[in-house]
């Protein structure tokens, strides 16, 4: 479904636009993750998604841990996993490990919708594939993100995928 311009509510379309715009500033690397965590809730949480795949992308355990809230759960593959601390999820993200035994070069969002937004916490529906060296599809999942406002941190604080 198609929606003009002009459908658009003029606050929700100046959002989108600040949005589209924040993002763009990071993906330039004119404003960081520090900077959109100022922004609104929505704006911070674009922001933060942003930096969390960038950070799994580059393989950089240290940058993907300061995209999350501790403990930090993530349901998928049948399992619930709780890291309690920043400290432990780095220890146990061996990230090359995960990509030599799967294939996996890189991910990227297909698809991010926000559903539920309060001051501090966003709730994101998203869909996010993974891919091999060569560009080719390992799969595509589907995905909640929950992101929180903690301490003046967004974050993300639980993640459930239909991903093994």
């Amino acid at each position: 479904m198609m929606i003009e311009l002009s459908q658009i509510p003029p606050r929700r379309a100046l959002r989108m636009h600040r949005n589209l715009l924040l993002v763009l500033a990071m993906a330039l690397g004119c404003v960081n993750v520090a900077q959109a965590e100022s922004a609104d809730p929505e704006t911070a949480a674009r922001a933060v998604m942003t930096e969390f795949l960038d950070a799994f992308n580059a393989m950089d355990p240290e940058r993907w841990a300061n995209t999350l809230q501790f403990p930090h759960v993530r349901l998928a593959g049948g399992t619930v996993a709780v890291y309690p601390t920043k400290a432990e999820f780095v220890k146990e993200m061996d990230l090359k490990a995960f990509a030599a035994s799967s294939g996996w070069h890189h991910s990227t969002w297909d698809d991010m919708r926000i559903i539920q937004v309060s001051p501090t916490k966003v709730h994101i529906a998203v869909i996010f594939s993974r891919f091999r060296a060569d560009g080719s599809l390992i799969a595509s999942f589907d995905s909640l993100y929950v992101i929180e406002l903690v301490d003046g941190h967004w974050g993300v604080r639980a993640r459930s995928s239909f991903a093994p």
